[in-house]
């Protein structure tokens, strides 16, 4: 379990107010909840914030844009939440408007994260000016990744198979009714990876929950893929 800590938020304001150049009150609203991370910057800092320059060129070429990325992770890795390391540039796209986007996925635990966190995007103009950042990585993962290293695995993937089979699947549809199915006799089972799957915990506000679950794709099914706890057998998401 992760919670939220007073002085890691300290860090993170202190940080961000760094960074944005703006007051204690303005930054605390740019903070994401529990993990104190980057939630988005001002639409107006009264500092422009810009991506280190690299190469002698005036506009900066994919590398160079690439590795002027990396230094800015490392240089404001308090506020992103991770390590440059443990970042991985996943997809670099050009947008209508001529800003460039640079979507990045956290990979510090042995399995993928899934659910929604363990994501940096950035987004900047071709002049190096950052123009908004968010982020959803979880700080101090190496020590979330000592506790989830104890978990003992109780489900193999047959166990799985067979728990998903006798289960009930219950899901939201797009206009937000809770339904529930039971999977088809025609969808093809095959977990396909255990992964660390993140969310609210049920229980604190304050918290998020780290589960070891199999990632299930189905198909013939009104949900694309379910995630089965690999030790308790409880289905936690869809």
């Amino acid at each position: 379990m992760f919670t939220d800590d007073s002085h890691r938020t300290e860090a993170a304001l202190a940080a961000v107010t760094r960074l944005t150049q703006a007051t204690t009150s303005q930054t605390i609203e740019r903070l994401q909840p529990i993990t104190a991370t980057i939630e988005s910057l001002p639409p107006n800092p009264a500092t422009p914030l810009y991506l280190p320059k690299v190469g002698a060129a005036a506009v900066m070429n994919e590398e160079e844009t690439r590795e002027s990325l990396r230094r800015f992770i490392r240089d404001w890795r308090d506020v992103i939440g991770s390590e440059p390391a443990k970042l991985s540039l996943v997809e670099r796209l050009d947008q209508p408007d001529g800003s460039k986007v640079a979507n990045y996925e956290q990979r510090p635990f042995r399995y993928p994260i899934r659910g929604n966190y363990g994501k940096f995007q950035i987004r900047f103009a071709t002049d190096r000016h950052v123009l908004n950042m968010i982020s959803t990585c979880i700080p101090d993962a190496d020590r979330i990744q000592t506790a989830l290293a104890a978990i003992t695995v109780r489900l193999k993937a047959e166990d799985a198979i067979k728990q998903l089979k006798e289960s009930e699947i219950k899901y939201t549809d797009p206009q937000g009714n809770k339904l529930s199915f039971r999977a088809p006799a025609a969808s093809d089972i095959n977990p396909r990876e255990l992964v660390v799957y993140i969310l609210p915990s049920k229980d604190r506000p304050d918290a998020l929950e780290f589960h070891l679950a199999w990632e299930i794709p189905l198909t013939n099914a009104p949900v694309k893929t379910v995630y089965l706890d690999a030790v308790n057998g409880e289905i936690i998401a869809t």
